[in-house]
């Protein structure tokens, strides 16, 4: 055995037979074929018996025992954790990139009033130690090499002692997240886009009530006497890394899409004073801006010195387990798109367009120049990915919408007897089929004809930027039937795509022209009905 060295050339039938005492004949014939069909398959296998005692070889009787055992010796893994809207996920994944093992965990979300939403920190922090835990059981430690992390862009309030300050009317502490998708600060976000700053032309020249200045400024006017105890502003992601870490470390991606972080490609990189002083918010630069961070990595960078032992113990992982800068939810999304390939797909990165689709949508293009298009956020540098621009388009509530217009129908309470969310929508798939084939009509998106829908129940996010903007219904009847409700969902996701097909117009002046044909999208009338087709490849959205 000790001639077996990893040059295939040193592997023959003579090595094979010094080990034939610890392998039945269907062993020994298998290797033999391997050597000829997958030599290096085979090598692996007798490198791995040669690191193997005498003694041990004798449990070891099958080629599948061995490709466990290789697998186990050599496989590194990698934990993800994706924090969305209504659930934390966890997942496992090798090299190459294959989930395999994943956990889910619901998250609590408090809705107090119309266009408020609060969660909790320790919730959402308690959800990702389970599901990591469910994820890296039975695995061998040393063989995990990582962690990331990420997150909605919601807002997460800390005082002095790292604990949970309430961002709540009720003043109860568990509800320390203003969420991405609360509305409650639509005045603090007209007075910043009223003073007409410059820093405003890099967010589609109009800061959004979705991002963290306004949620801040709203708590400094209506908590004058909790602001002080206010002592740590986190995006969601960067809480995250800060609970696994104790890094205080903010992530590029973070502050440059909801902070009105200035980055530039002349390295011009920073809070902007003017900005903070202009907006009432001057005191979040004392003490090095200590409060809303002072030390920015890009994402992906290592975050201090990994896992915290304490932290490491609870998961049961090492301490010091490598943990990655974060990013959004959304735009780990859109690096994963943007990054994959495909065949008939552009290699040149510019030229894709990434729709990421969960509560809202996020619509994204990269370039390599600035490109400012009124409505659409951004130009966003090195927020996605390193030395690049990022523009970014959407709907609010997409996702959000389709179950409510699901949920709010007197038919779904029947269905949801029996059925979970997707099967639903499924069965309204199903049943969209067959109503058109009774009415013998030649495509299912006729059956809204008289029905039309104007989707911004929950504002608009681009082109308009309008949070006001209201939703429509034209169409309705007296029907509390289950048909009524599959052609109220169609009617839901034309609408849908119809604004998507318009904010992707606005956001083609961000695609490079000689690229446009891949992202080329064409609204055209089909009867009375709006409908989008995709021309690589012809399909109907």
């Amino acid at each position: 055995m000790n001639s077996i060295t990893f040059n295939i050339d040193a592997v023959n039938i003579n090595a094979i037979s010094e080990i034939q005492q610890c392998l039945d004949l269907y062993d020994i014939t298998s290797l033999v074929f391997l050597l000829y069909d997958i030599p290096h398959m085979a090598l692996e296998h007798l490198a791995l018996l040669q690191r193997i005692p005498k003694e041990d070889r004798k449990d070891i009787n099958t080629l599948c025992d061995w490709e466990i055992i290789v697998m186990e010796t050599q496989t590194v893994y990698f934990v993800g954790v994706d924090v969305g809207s209504g659930s934390v996920r966890a997942a496992l994944v090798n090299e190459q990139g294959h989930v395999l093992k994943s956990a889910v965990k619901e998250i609590q979300t408090w809705n107090p009033k119309a266009d408020y939403y609060e969660q909790s920190s320790d919730n959402i922090w308690n959800c990702c130690v389970d599901v990591i835990k469910i994820v890296v059981a039975d695995v061998n430690v040393h063989r995990i090499k990582g962690i990331g992390f990420d997150a909605t862009c919601s807002l997460v309030v800390l005082d002095v002692n790292g604990c949970p300050a309430s961002v709540s009317e009720s003043n109860n502490e568990k509800q320390n997240i203003i969420m991405w998708m609360d509305h409650r600060a639509q005045s603090e976000a007209d007075f910043i886009n009223g003073t007409g700053h410059d820093i405003l032309k890099y967010v589609g020249g109009k800061v959004s009530l979705e991002m963290e200045m306004p949620k801040i400024l709203w708590l400094k006017k209506n908590f004058p006497e909790r602001w002080a105890k206010f002592d740590n502003f986190f995006d969601l992601p960067d809480f995250l890394t800060w609970k696994a870490t104790g890094c205080k470390t903010r992530s590029l991606c973070s502050l440059v899409c909801k902070w009105n972080y200035e980055c530039s490609a002349e390295r011009k990189r920073g809070w902007n004073v003017d900005f903070l002083n202009k907006i009432g918010l001057g005191d979040l630069c004392e003490n090095n801006f200590r409060k809303i961070g002072h030390k920015v990595l890009v994402p992906g960078e290592p975050c201090g010195n990994g896992l915290a032992p304490k932290i490491a113990e609870e998961l049961g992982l090492l301490p010091q387990t490598p943990v990655a800068t974060s990013i959004i939810d959304a735009h780990a999304g859109g690096l994963g798109m943007i990054g994959t390939s495909a065949p008939m797909i552009d290699k040149d990165i510019t030229g894709r367009l990434s729709l990421i689709c969960g509560t809202s949508t996020c619509h994204m293009a990269i370039n390599n120049n600035a490109v400012q298009v009124r409505g659409v956020w951004g130009p966003y540098f090195s927020a996605m990915v390193p030395n690049m621009w990022l523009n970014e388009a959407g709907q609010s509530a997409s996702g959000m919408l389709l179950d409510y217009v699901i949920c709010s129908h007197p038919a779904s309470q029947k269905l949801f007897e029996t059925m979970n969310t997707g099967e639903v929508r499924n069965h309204l798939r199903e049943l969209l089929s067959q109503i058109a084939n009774g009415q013998g009509l030649s495509n299912v998106n006729l059956l809204t004809k008289d029905f039309h829908m104007w989707p911004d129940f929950h504002g608009n996010r681009s082109p308009l930027a309008d949070p006001t903007m209201k939703g429509m219904i034209v169409g309705l009847t007296i029907n509390n039937s289950i048909e009524n409700l599959a052609i109220l969902y169609l009617a839901c996701l034309q609408a849908l795509a119809n604004n998507f097909a318009k904010g992707t117009v606005v956001l083609e002046i961000a695609v490079p022209k000689k690229n446009r044909s891949e992202c080329e999208r064409v609204i055209s009338r089909d009867t009375s009905l709006d409908d989008v087709r995709v021309h690589q490849p012809d399909a109907r959205l």
